[in-house]
């Protein structure tokens, strides 16, 4: 059991009788009366988004999630295809999952599975990930206004706003709970 104010962002709760994942959290203390937080829950098995208002000492289940490392290999229509690289094994991820990821998942690149009871229920996207610009607008010589943005296409189809100064070909980092550009990568 844990306390509804040490809950954070990511963690899997046991939430009248399904397990979910807490995808925000804010506190709130109204001044006058007890402080509550306010969750945003998203059910594992029906992919429901609830929001809850709980007191900061209230007592909810948490459930133990086993993540495992899992390297994205293909999308073969149907399901996303991860393999674990030390043991092999396959799992084949529903598209429902990964919808929040939409552009962020690459082929060869590692991430955390998160298994309940032996079933994939979630996926952990590293915090910063290297992408390559393969399309962007030309940056016009004396144009530099101070935090100046344009449009910039990723090599997985994520459109997201780059400085000026950013060009084809460039590689770039991408912080993946935001999708905001970072910086670019220096070899």
């Amino acid at each position: 059991m844990i306390k509804a104010g040490s809950i954070t962002k990511g963690i899997y709760l046991n939430w009248r009788g399904e397990p979910t994942l807490v995808v925000d959290k804010e506190f709130f203390n109204p001044g006058k009366g007890a402080a509550v937080v306010r969750l945003k829950l998203k059910g594992l098995k029906s992919g429901n988004v609830v929001r809850e208002v709980l007191k900061t000492d209230e007592l909810v289940e948490e459930i133990n999630v086993d993540h495992r490392p899992a390297q994205f290999l293909y999308f073969d229509g149907n399901h996303y295809v991860f393999m674990n690289p030390k043991t092999y094994e396959q799992y084949q991820v529903e598209p429902a999952l990964v919808a929040d990821y939409q552009g962020l998942i690459k082929e060869g690149q590692e991430y955390q599975l998160a298994l309940y009871q032996d079933r994939v229920v979630g996926l952990r996207l590293p915090k910063k990930m290297v992408f390559e610009v393969i399309e962007t607008e030309k940056a016009v010589k004396g144009d530099t206004v101070t935090g100046a943005t344009k449009p910039a296409k990723l090599d997985t189809g994520l459109i997201i706003k780059v400085p000026l100064f950013v060009k084809k070909g460039d590689q770039i980092i991408v912080n993946t709970e935001t999708g905001e550009y970072v910086s670019r990568k220096n070899d």
